[in-house]
């Protein structure tokens, strides 16, 4: 039977555009403060406002979009994901320190496809827990929502990009979470996860162990894997209150404080607008987080909520765990700070996933009737 739409008029969200115009303004002023000391360092400047205005095409071509076609072009997003996944493990650049592969490279323009498969994923994965329904915690719904999850799992771990992974699996978590999943399979997972540590211990590249070692004991490694941690707790500690002035942290205007504009943006705030700064940030994308939960609690659609949700996991899981870094309470794992780190990948993926909201958001009083 043929449905009819009736759309009262959309609403926009300005608390969370504002929030995120103010991210952004505020990611470029710590950028350029932080590569000040570059040879050329005004370039990264530039390409950051440019991915930014792109991201805020993106995000507008998105929010305009009613969500519920995305929906219907699941299986098409999927493919698309897994098949980049896929040729960033047979064409893609990394790190050669680490044998990483995770960027795909044009020229000078480099993509990281596990940024985008997140959306992907988000709205893949959403799309299939509101199909399941009520029926979510049979097993054989388990399974195939595993297999969902696992391949994009699978992929990212092969690249290998062990702090993405872990975005995907709070993403994965934090969806189910919100679908009611029960609690014997939370437990189970727990208690899984534990008896599973010494086998992933064991398949860990060399330098991953090494950051979870530091974590530790940074001391035990000052000149390699520990000088990260060391170095960011000091521009952080040494900014006190209120900082030593935008340009004037001494670890970052003097090549200290290594990936200063990318992995420890954090760190460069803490020491140039102090505390006071640490938490301004802080507060913003927690305020990012609430706003993406408060969407999803007013849509009227369980698929909407899912997707509310699973961006408010990734922006989450981005923060906690670069501050976590930056702090030294979680290991290394070069996950940037939304909105701030820089990377053209990353901020467009940020806008992109902030569109998938405000669309939500917009369609909420929509009265579909047959």
């Amino acid at each position: 039977m043929k449905k009819n739409i009736l759309i009262r008029p959309n609403k926009i969200d300005f608390p969370l555009i504002l929030l995120t115009f103010v991210c952004i303004i505020f990611g470029a002023v710590a950028i350029n403060s932080a590569v000040k000391s570059f040879d050329g360092g005004s370039s990264y400047v530039i390409i950051q406002i440019i991915a930014s205005i792109a991201g805020l095409a993106a995000m507008y071509i998105i929010a305009s979009v009613d969500y519920q076609k995305l929906g219907r072009a699941t299986k098409l997003i999927y493919v698309v994901c897994i098949l980049f996944l896929i040729a960033v493990l047979l064409i893609g650049t990394g790190r050669e320190d680490t044998g990483s592969k995770s960027w795909i490279r044009f020229g000078p323009i480099g993509i990281q496809p596990s940024e985008f498969a997140k959306i992907g994923f988000i709205i893949t994965f959403s799309y299939a827990v509101s199909k399941v329904g009520d029926e979510l915690n049979k097993p054989k719904n388990i399974l195939k929502l595993l297999i969902h999850a696992g391949v994009f799992v699978t992929l990212i771990m092969l690249q290998p990009d062990f702090g993405t992974t872990m975005v995907f699996v709070v993403i994965f978590a934090g969806i189910l979470f919100a679908a009611n999943i029960s609690y014997k399979y939370i437990i189970g997972t727990g208690i899984s996860l534990a008896a599973a540590i010494p086998i992933i211990w064991y398949f860990l590249a060399d330098f991953q162990k090494n950051r979870i070692r530091v974590l530790f004991d940074p001391e035990s490694d000052p000149l390699n894997s520990g000088y990260h941690v060391m170095q960011s707790k000091i521009a952080i500690g040494s900014g006190g209150i209120f900082g030593k002035g935008l340009g004037q942290g001494t670890q970052t205007q003097l090549e200290y404080l290594p990936a200063k504009h990318t992995d420890f943006i954090y760190s460069v705030i803490g020491e140039e607008l102090g505390l006071i700064g640490c938490l301004i940030v802080a507060a913003l994308l927690f305020a990012i987080v609430l706003r993406c939960i408060y969407i999803a609690k007013i849509s009227n659609t369980k698929f909407g909520s899912y997707i509310c949700i699973g961006v408010a996991c990734m922006f989450l899981a981005h923060t906690f765990e670069n501050i976590g870094m930056c702090l030294g309470i979680m290991p290394v794992t070069g996950i940037p700070l939304p909105f701030f780190s820089y990377g053209g990948s990353s901020i467009v993926t940020n806008l992109m996933a902030v569109g998938l909201v405000l669309g939500i958001n917009s369609r909420k009083d929509e009265i579909t009737f047959d």
